[in-house]
């Protein structure tokens, strides 16, 4: 039966399958581009590790402020992203980012010296803090409520994707540059190459944020209320009643209670308690230490014996896992609740990690690992990827989405996003002094922090499955 055949929705009923749902789709995957983006400029740096630290003659201390400066940016873009898209909106704030990833793209395949590919590593990393926070509030702001939760995960599966797409084009370079990361492929060597092809979707990008329209929240809060309707027109169908969209949108922005840091404050421990728990959250997401196997598994595993090319293919196996990871939470995460699922993430990163810990004490064998324990090592860092991908991954963000009452919730999430860029910062400037250090060790730090996760989690988390935001107090 037609759709005409049909009585109209009742006035401000909202259709549950809205007739432009494929350009809804093609909306919300051109936004988490972003997320593609940040996925990828994040871990591309892996395959270029161990050539910067050759063609600069750097020790592990410059070599790591290298690599972990562009989280520097990272956290000035998410700071201040919000501001900037309210003030400008959010498809010039895309466009903005679009433009620093290529500019970041360019100056770090063609850096003068050291100093200025870190600067350009600082420039990809605001790209970076800006796409984590304007792609998902622009898919949440243009999705249509009844596909808001499926449309929002678009972002996540960008990110996964983008980090192995990265592994994918590393392991394609090398393979030209016949396994040499300094190999030289047109007038360039083959870590600049890995670098400055990010120039090609950072363009896309940017053409992307030309064909998608602007979010109706910002419309109305600029008082452009005719182009704000003929959005939600495109987005939620022509049934709707617009009107009262509108003034649904209108309302929920003049009622909405601007949260400051000040109201995150309690009486004994600076803090009040629920901001503790998403602070504790974020930080033992990052001291497991998974930012590790996204930036440096290639010279991990280089550093044990296994040639660069093979090196190459593993950190492309594991983004696959990483994926793999990721899909599952995103079925389990409403089914078996967050806690659970948190839990066996926890378990099964501890036990991977031992596992590591246990292979890499292994006394090396012509520069490599004994047979039994570099198989060891390979299978426990595919599992530890796959559990934390499962849990933590995606569960964190789950948890500070919802955890927090409606009066602190924005700046809440503002504290917790800062406390998880200082850690994932601590651990990617700590690790090539400590693997030099003891390899063995700093995975025994990391599975430690994997262990003690778990009574946090049981003590101190509360379980969101199901309940309102309202019901958060």
């Amino acid at each position: 039966m037609t759709s005409s055949a049909q009585p109209p929705p009742a006035p401000g009923a909202r259709t549950e399958h809205p007739e432009h749902l494929g350009h809804v789709i093609f909306i919300t995957a051109s936004a988490a581009m972003g997320g593609f983006l940040f996925g990828y400029d994040s871990s591309v740096i892996n395959g270029a590790v161990e050539a910067i630290r050759d063609r600069y003659a750097i020790g592990s201390g410059e070599l790591a402020q290298v690599i972990a400066i562009a989280l520097i940016g990272c956290a000035i873009g998410a700071a201040t992203a919000g501001r900037i898209a309210d003030r400008i909106g959010r498809i010039a704030c895309m466009r903005i980012a679009a433009l620093l990833f290529t500019v970041s793209a360019v100056g770090s395949a063609l850096p003068f010296a050291l100093w200025d590919l870190a600067m350009w590593r600082v420039v990809g990393g605001f790209a970076i803090g800006m796409a984590s926070v304007i792609g998902p509030a622009y898919i949440a702001e243009v999705s249509p409520p009844a596909y808001r939760g499926r449309l929002a995960s678009f972002q996540q599966a960008a990110i996964v994707i983008g980090i192995a797409v990265s592994q994918l084009v590393n392991f394609g370079i090398l393979q030209l540059a016949d396994g040499d990361q300094r190999g030289e492929l047109l007038g360039l060597e083959a870590w600049q190459w890995m670098l400055g092809v990010m120039v090609v979707p950072a363009m896309l990008y940017g053409l992307l944020s030309f064909a998608i329209p602007e979010s109706p929240r910002y419309l109305i809060s600029v008082g452009k209320v005719h182009r704000a309707k003929k959005v939600l027109a495109e987005v939620e169908g022509e049934h709707a009643d617009l009107d009262a969209r509108v003034a649904e949108i209108d309302h929920a922005m003049r009622s909405e209670h601007k949260s400051t840091f000040k109201d995150l404050l309690g009486s004994r421990l600076g803090f009040l308690p629920i901001v503790w728990v998403g602070i504790g959250l974020s930080v033992f997401q990052q001291l497991v230490g998974i930012n590790v196997a996204f930036y440096y598994s290639s010279t991990l595993w280089q550093s044990v014996g296994i040639d660069p090319t093979s090196s190459f293919f593993y950190s492309f196996t594991t983004s696959i896992v990483n994926i793999i990871g990721t899909v599952i939470a995103m079925v389990l995460v409403d089914r078996i609740g967050r806690k659970p699922l948190a839990l066996i993430g926890s378990t099964g990163m501890a036990i991977a990690l031992a596992f590591e810990a246990w292979a890499f004490s292994a006394d090396l064998v012509d520069g490599k690992l004994p047979s039994l324990q570099g198989t060891v090592a390979l299978v426990a860092a595919h599992v530890f990827v796959l559990f934390f991908a499962l849990s933590w991954g995606v569960v964190v963000w789950v948890l500070l989405g919802e955890m927090f009452p409606n009066r602190i919730r924005a700046a809440a999430l503002g504290v917790a996003a800062s406390a998880q860029w200082i850690a994932n910062w601590a651990i990617t400037v700590s690790f090539p002094s400590l693997s030099e250090w003891n390899l063995s060790a700093t995975y025994v730090i990391y599975a430690s922090f994997a262990v003690l996760s778990i009574p946090f989690i049981l003590l101190f988390v509360k379980e969101t499955k199901g309940k309102a935001l309202e019901e958060m107090g």
